[in-house]
């Protein structure tokens, strides 16, 4: 398969089940989409879970009448969509999100999370054993133990675990504390980095004088460590000076200096083209360990309800 670019492109938003509290239309979508594309942001990750198949449709839209080679699709098997007592419910799902998407295969094709998973992870590798055209299989929100289990899992079967896809952020290292990325490293498993500016926390659009809106998830979160944030804050402003770019791209230039592929959710065309400026970012080696001493510093933590310890 074609060569992965730097950044993926997250279309969990385009699903609208109101995470993000607007309503995303195909048409305001659809200049984000082209703008990544001319600038060779071809990697989109979906999933049927973000809004039951709106954001997969959305992006099928977009992809009509395109070369095939030209665009890499990411989704996702996630358990709680499943029929579960079905013998083919793998099967079911796979050919369902091919059919709503009107492909004939996947790039990448995930286990969304860890419920069930080694039982899904064996589906998955019945499915694709002896097939052509495998996608990269991944496995997402699993901690060490759990994806060196798929890793054998898929390996049964003649097939191998090509990638991993977690949380991880200057203030969320537990991926890298744990040890899954050099076991990445040394398996030649890509791993995807997703929430790698925290929700905006990282993005210099929040401080205490403007904390994030009440009564959302993320406000809860990061609203009471907007003092600690607004440290690292000014650490990564110097950088984002430094490099001619807003404060946005730092972040997301760590995680591609720490060899992993961030995922950015898009739902406005400046965010694509920071991607793009962020892609084209090369921190050295003292910049990044200069701006993981500030935030190891801090002692956050901001593991998620759907998170777990990662060793």
């Amino acid at each position: 398969m074609a060569n992965l670019p730097k950044i993926a492109l997250g279309a969990w938003a385009w699903g609208n089940d109101g995470t993000f509290g607007n309503n995303l239309t195909a048409e305001s979508l659809k200049p984000i989409f082209d703008t990544a594309m001319e600038n060779e942001l071809n990697l989109w990750d979906t999933a049927y879970a973000y809004g039951m198949g709106t954001s997969e449709k959305v992006l099928a839209g977009f992809l009509e009448g395109l070369p095939r080679e030209s665009y890499l699709i990411s989704d996702k098997f996630t358990p709680q969509c499943a029929d579960a007592s079905s013998a083919s419910a793998m099967k079911d799902m796979i050919e369902m999100q091919l059919g709503l998407m009107d492909l004939d295969r996947f790039d990448v094709y995930w286990i969304h999370n860890v419920s069930g998973a080694p039982k899904w992870t064996e589906e998955l590798a019945k499915y694709f054993e002896g097939k052509d055209n495998v996608p990269l299989l991944g496995v997402s929100n699993h901690n060490l133990s759990e994806i060196k289990q798929a890793n054998e899992i898929l390996k049964a079967h003649g097939l191998k675990l090509s990638a991993v896809q977690n949380h991880y952020s200057l203030i969320n290292r537990s991926s890298e504390d744990s040890g899954i990325l050099d076991y990445c490293k040394e398996n030649d498993i890509t791993f995807f980095s997703y929430m790698v500016l925290e929700q905006g926390a990282l993005s210099g659009k929040y401080d205490t004088k403007h904390p994030m809106p009440e009564g959302s998830a993320r406000a809860e979160i990061y609203n009471p460590v907007l003092d600690k944030l607004e440290i690292l804050n000014e650490e990564l402003k110097k950088l984002a000076d430094k490099y001619g770019v807003g404060m946005a791209q730092i972040p997301v230039a760590w995680a591609i200096a720490k060899e992993t592929l961030p995922i950015i959710g898009v739902t406005k065309e400046n965010q694509v083209l920071d991607a793009v400026k962020a892609a084209n970012i090369t921190l050295t080696d003292e910049e990044v360990s200069s701006i993981e001493k500030v935030a190891d510093s801090l002692e956050l933590n901001v593991i998620r309800f759907w998170e777990k310890e990662m060793k």
